[in-house]
């Protein structure tokens, strides 16, 4: 029987569990489990999650590497997977914290379903789940095997009994270990294979020991901002598990903290949501995974649930109005319809339900709350409503009392009022797209009345910034990054939004070297550094980013861009991690305790890297950017399948496998890029200068019914395809659409 049918085949084998250097064989259960046991020390680990340093992860796991450390010894580790069956592992001492001889690295065979592990003469530990075998060879002869009833009692015989001992010998055990030690095997290798008997799964097994494969090409970055897909793709890797309790695949917040803090599995709503977009740059099929995950927390009353663990469930809020967006981003890269009709019905309920539930006063405006349904920790309670803000600790909560009667804070947040009626205007989009134009007009009149409520009531012109407001009708003194959240739903006014720049670049508030802090740096609360209270977060940033876009105001864009790129490799370059959040004074993020160091929305930082290049948002379509260096980017999601971007002696070069789609020497930003299956466009930048030439190679001139400049028709050429010389100046800011055959 298997036991699950529903991971592709490609990503069958993976780092599914709790244990980050454990391989897992899905379909059949299969486990093949690393552990150590050192000597001097007596003491033995099954490497769980937070204990590695973790290394490259492709989505298919077909390259995985890791550093394992244990009692001053340190292993490269390495799996690779030259077929969708098998896998091939390697270790490498890096660094020998006593004699090789005492250090004992072993591998353990098991299945889930209790099976019994057998020694079979030719060399090789298999296990038959139903009518399949898996075989686990070395490349050289353990030194000993030995059986068990569990992995955990295997290092339990270690640390009882010590690596001299003889008496757990076996050739038949739910759990068989092959044991090798670093004197006899400073490097060793490994192959397991699943076949249909078991001659074959020995036979490929002990190929795969002896000749792991070539290392595969995995989506990366060079240039400028080299790097940062390769993070998007290893942090999404590493943090994807299986969720034993709900038995279906997603991205964890951190697997880190997905048993040991969860209990088995943890849904926050805005990160899952965020994992579902991030995930979507690599894997449209496990981008759908993540977002049915966040959307599984739908509750009978009509919001999100705001967290969902094995341990408990936070029903009675919910979190940011975020999900239409993601949903819509996702959209714009895959072209995916069924993605909009699996989801748009629950985030239309989630945003009546604020309305319905959250405008105690009627006054067109929200306010955080926890409703009086659910068990949850903290409902009732001031803290609970914060929750909803995801900032719980923020200082912009600190004057807003819980109001027992209305179950609410008495302030209304200008950055939750922000992004509803940004929620209100992307689901009009999305109804459209869906062909409900009743909904559709009715979204867009909610967002522009909530927007035009949030330009009036919720600026302080004293200050020039947008803030909070206490129902007393005062303006709450802090400030958070959620003050520039009008820039991204349209609500600021052209002179609002130059104020609120200002703001952005004044060290005393937001600016500074390291940015964006979560307080004002001159609020008292800034001192205390702690979560919400003045450090850097990346979903902050990434939303602000969106909002500075969506004004035009580019190159404030590309700054913050660059600067929280460069604040999050400083830290992942050399020490691999992907913090929640930051020091906002000096960029460290372990500088506290509360900070998990390698945390899925971290990766929203090195996403602001990768749309530095290439970025498909609703301000410029699919965008790309040619900065004059040599660059590669890819392979990406796109709305032309997977590409790659490279930019070589100043050339821009758009490839879809063998294919090249686009080449062109301009320098700057084209946008509204598009190939479809009856035109292809592109708009060129409002700044365009001489000698500028595009072509479509793999386009053949036969099937060109017209090309056109805006509405005038333009000269092109059959050469390499289809070419255009020399666009005319009088071409800056037009669209040049391709109609064909």
């Amino acid at each position: 029987m298997l036991r699950d049918t529903t991971v592709p085949l490609a990503r069958a084998w993976n780092t599914w569990s709790s244990r980050p250097a454990e391989m897992v064989f899905l379909p059949l259960g299969v486990r093949v489990t690393p552990l150590a046991f050192a000597g001097s020390t007596r003491t033995a680990t099954l490497f769980p999650a937070g204990t590695v340093k973790y290394g490259r992860h492709a989505l298919d796991a077909s390259l995985v590497e890791l550093d394992l450390d244990h009692a001053g010894t340190s292993l490269a580790w390495r799996w690779t997977k030259p077929g969708p069956f098998e896998i091939a592992g390697t270790w490498r001492t890096q660094r020998s914290g006593e004699w090789g001889l005492r250090f004992w690295i072993n591998l353990c065979l098991s299945a889930e379903g209790g099976e019994v592990a057998r020694w079979d003469p030719a060399g090789a530990a298999v296990v038959k789940v139903g009518h399949r075998f898996v075989a686990l060879a070395s490349a050289e002869p353990p030194v000993q095997v030995t059986g068990h009833a569990t992995v955990e009692a295997a290092a339990e015989d270690y640390e009882t009994n010590g690596y001299f001992h003889l008496g757990s010998r076996s050739e038949a055990a739910p759990v068989l270990v092959l044991r090798f030690n670093l004197e006899m095997m400073k490097n060793g290798g490994v192959g397991v294979a699943v076949a249909d008997r078991a001659d074959l799964a020995i036979a490929r097994a002990k190929a795969l020991a002896a000749a792991p494969g070539d290392e595969p090409a995995l989506p990366g970055q060079t240039g400028a901002q080299a790097g940062s897909l390769d993070a998007l793709r290893d942090v999404m890797a590493w943090n994807s598990v299986w969720d034993e309790v709900n038995g279906r695949p997603y991205t964890s917040i951190s697997r880190n903290w997905n048993l040991s803090k969860f209990g088995g599995f943890g849904v926050w709503l805005n990160d899952q949501l965020y994992n579902a977009l991030l995930t979507g740059f690599f894997d449209q099929e496990m981008a759908r995974e993540n977002l049915a995950a966040s959307l599984a927390s739908a509750t009978p009353q009509g919001n999100l649930a705001c967290l969902l663990t094995a341990n408990d469930a936070w029903v009675d809020r919910t979190q940011l109005p975020i999900g239409s967006f993601l949903l819509w981003l996702l959209y714009l890269r895959s072209r995916s319809r069924p993605i909009l009709e699996l989801a748009y019905g629950t985030l239309a309920r989630n945003h009546a339900w604020w309305w319905r539930e959250r405008d105690p006063r009627g006054r067109f405006l929200v306010s955080y709350g926890t409703s009086d349904v659910g068990e949850g920790l903290y409902k009732g309670t001031s803290f609970g409503a914060r929750n909803e803000s995801s900032m719980d600790n923020s200082p912009i909560h600190d004057e807003a009392a819980y109001d027992p009667e209305t179950r609410t804070l008495r302030s209304e947040d200008v950055g939750l009022n922000s992004l509803l009626a940004f929620d209100a205007e992307v689901l009009s989009w999305i109804a459209a797209e869906l062909g409900d134009d009743a909904a559709a007009a009715s979204h867009a009149e909610i967002a522009n009345r909530t927007r035009s409520r949030i330009r009036t009531e919720l600026w302080d012109d004293s200050r020039g910034i947008f803030a909070n407001r206490l129902w007393s009708g005062d303006f709450v003194r802090s400030l958070g990054p959620t003050s520039f959240y009008p820039l991204v739903c349209g609500a600021a006014s052209p002179q609002q939004a130059q104020r609120l720049l200002q703001h952005l670049r004044d060290p005393a508030t937001f600016g500074g070297e390291f940015v964006i802090p979560g307080t004002t740096r001159d609020d008292p609360a800034a001192k205390d550094n702690s979560y919400w209270r003045g450090r850097i977060w990346p979903p902050l940033n990434w939303l602000v980013w969106h909002g500075l876009r969506r004004n035009g105001f580019d190159r404030e864009a590309v700054r913050l861009a660059d600067d929280s790129l460069r604040l999050f490799r400083q830290v992942w370059d050399e020490r691999r991690l992907c913090p929640e959040n930051y020091n906002a004074e000096t960029g460290e993020p372990m500088d506290q305790p509360d900070t998990e160091g390698f945390y899925s929305w971290g990766a929203l930082m090195p996403a602001l890297g990768v749309a530095r290049v290439m970025d498909i948002n609703p301000w410029g379509g699919w965008e790309l950017v040619n900065d004059g260096a040599d660059a590669t980017l890819g392979p990406i999601a796109s709305p032309a399948g997977a590409v790659t971007l490279r930019i070589a002696d100043g050339v821009l070069a758009l490839q879809q496998g063998n294919r090249t789609l686009l080449e062109t020497n301009f320098v700057g930003r084209l946008s509204q890029l598009r190939f479809d299956a009856g035109d292809i466009a592109v708009t060129l930048p409002p700044d365009l200068p001489d000698g500028v030439w595009l072509r479509f190679p793999s386009l053949a001139p036969d099937r060109v019914l017209d090309l056109r400049l805006g509405d005038a028709p333009a000269t092109w050429r059959a050469a390499d395809g289809v070419t255009v010389d020399a666009l005319p100046a009088q071409a800056a800011g037009a669209t040049l659409r391709v109609f064909l055959a």
